[in-house]
């Protein structure tokens, strides 16, 4: 991972126990809540531990954030911070890709912009604007053909039916 794809981490300061704020190369200042996380592995659960939490760090690289023999990738921070925020985040918008079975040419025509924006978007290089990712929520749920544009949305016994 190098800085052109994903933002670093420059701080990471623990607020409560599952509570952290953390700064990024991209000038954002985001909390973030990683309780669930550790949550649902038990061997990080003793992570929860005031004392314990408080020791949170930048790994040596940048590229985690770790206490002891924990740690937590800083792509994935970036973007359950980001989707906690009510942003779209750059695993979202891959997920999205995923889903459709569309590769970077294909995504960049189903949404009419450059596949040099889709990899930004995909790689957090960029941030996804409000319009891309509604776009991506409708040409998910109308599933075009390759070659045509849809007229309407389809009604939801349509999109049930479509998405069983």
């Amino acid at each position: 991972m190098t800085d052109f794809f994903h933002p670093k981490l420059q701080s990471v300061e623990a607020l409560e126990p599952g509570r952290l704020r953390t700064s990024w190369s991209t000038g954002e200042v985001l909390e973030v809540d990683v309780s669930h996380v550790l949550r649902k592995a038990p061997f990080l659960e003793g992570l929860l531990d005031p004392q314990v939490f408080a020791k949170v760090h930048i790994a040596e690289w940048g590229h985690c954030i770790e206490w002891f023999d924990a740690e937590l990738g800083a792509d994935n921070v970036y973007a359950w911070a980001k989707e906690q925020a009510g942003q779209v985040s750059h695993e979202m918008f891959d997920g999205w890709m995923y889903r459709s079975g569309l590769s970077l040419n294909t995504a960049a025509e189903a949404l009419g912009i450059s596949r040099r924006m889709v990899s930004y978007y995909r790689t957090a290089h960029k941030p996804i604007p409000r319009a891309i990712w509604l776009a991506c929520l409708g040409w998910e749920a109308t599933r075009p053909l390759p070659t045509t544009l849809p007229r309407g949305l389809p009604s939801a016994r349509e999109y049930a039916l479509a998405h069983a």
